[in-house]
């Protein structure tokens, strides 16, 4: 069972000031697969950006994968669902969502550094033809509002101050209505904000190196990463009808294909909750060849963990510090 967050933060400092973490991690205090979810790398402070998406800096980054892979075994895609089956050990496996550019240009140089493998579920439709993507637009747009708030309006049913401290809870409470939206009415949703807000639209110039390109992608394959499919437009697929769905998912796995010259049969969830996905998306994914799918909602996998399309990832963001971090490692049933 989780601990609340206050709680963990007490846990997590006492495991190092009494150093039974350290001991914990010599020992055998889990058995399974960890698998760590991250999306960008890198400082962003000034960004206009969505700032949560940043897992970690590349300093950061570099002291995570050294501490796993010091007390830990790493597995690549490859391995794991022989390590699903296995009744013992401690497995960590890297992975990455969406395919920025920040995923070459700061984690594939620690990841290689390392020799330590990683997984990269890339968003196909970002690469072929850069574009924001919705939760950066929104984000952007809030911070470059002159307004200091957004009055009630159809989407919100109370105003959404925007003046600090409030920006970064303005920025995810309009982010969740989007994800609860069907996918007809998110274009209707993105046109109010830009008008209601006085921002306008985001420059599409931005886009310009935000996203890795296929040949970088194809260098780091031949590094030893490995790809998965992430939709070709991140949508969230229980928002969409099946026949939607079926497009995103076989769309991506083509032209994942077709790029890396290679089978693709791992996909990750755009969002990864619980209600992100659901028996179309599964039955969508079984009919294209994905044996793997991958969730965004916490937890690790026991030994014998069997839903192949549901398999667990905890994600690391840009407010875990070491102490946190070295605790979800050590004890991922009450931190992951």
């Amino acid at each position: 069972m989780l601990l609340d967050f206050s709680k963990r933060a007490l846990f997590s400092r006492a495991l190092d000031l009494t150093g039974c973490g350290r001991a914990l991690r010599a020992s055998r205090a889990w058995e399974g697969v960890l698998i760590l979810n991250y999306h960008r790398i890198g400082e962003p402070h000034r960004s206009l950006l969505d700032r949560n998406l940043w897992s970690a800096s590349q300093d950061t980054f570099d002291y995570q994968v050294s501490l796993a892979a010091k007390n830990f075994d790493i597995i690549g895609l490859d391995d794991l669902e022989q390590a699903l089956k296995e009744p013992r050990g401690r497995y960590v496996m890297f992975t990455f969502d969406d395919g920025y550019r920040d995923n070459y240009t700061q984690a594939y140089p620690v990841l290689k550094g390392h020799g330590v493998p990683c997984t990269f579920f890339l968003t196909t439709g970002f690469i072929d033809a850069a574009q924001v993507p919705w939760w950066d637009e929104i984000a952007w747009m809030v911070r470059t509002s002159p307004l200091s708030a957004l009055d009630v309006n159809r989407w919100t049913s109370t105003p959404v101050p925007f003046e600090e401290p409030h920006r970064e809870t303005a920025i995810r409470r309009l982010l969740n209505v989007y994800k609860g939206l069907p996918t007809e009415t998110t274009s209707d949703y993105m046109e109010f904000l830009s008008q209601a807000l006085k921002s306008g639209r985001c420059p599409k110039a931005i886009s310009n190196e935000l996203w890795m390109t296929w040949d970088m992608i194809r260098e780091m394959r031949q590094g030893g990463m490995t790809f998965g499919g992430h939709t070709v437009t991140h949508p969230i697929l229980a928002n969409q009808s099946a026949a939607e769905q079926d497009w995103e998912i076989s769309e991506c796995k083509r032209r994942l294909v077709e790029e890396i010259g290679e089978p693709i049969y791992a996909f990750s969830f755009p969002v990864g909750g619980r209600s992100s996905y659901n028996a179309f998306t599964r039955a969508s994914l079984q009919q294209h060849g994905f044996r793997l799918a991958f969730t965004y909602h916490g937890n690790y996998c026991r030994p014998g963990h069997s839903d192949l399309h549901a398999i667990s990832r905890t994600a690391i963001e840009t407010d875990i510090t070491p102490t946190q971090f070295r605790a979800v490692v050590t004890l991922p049933q009450l931190f992951a």
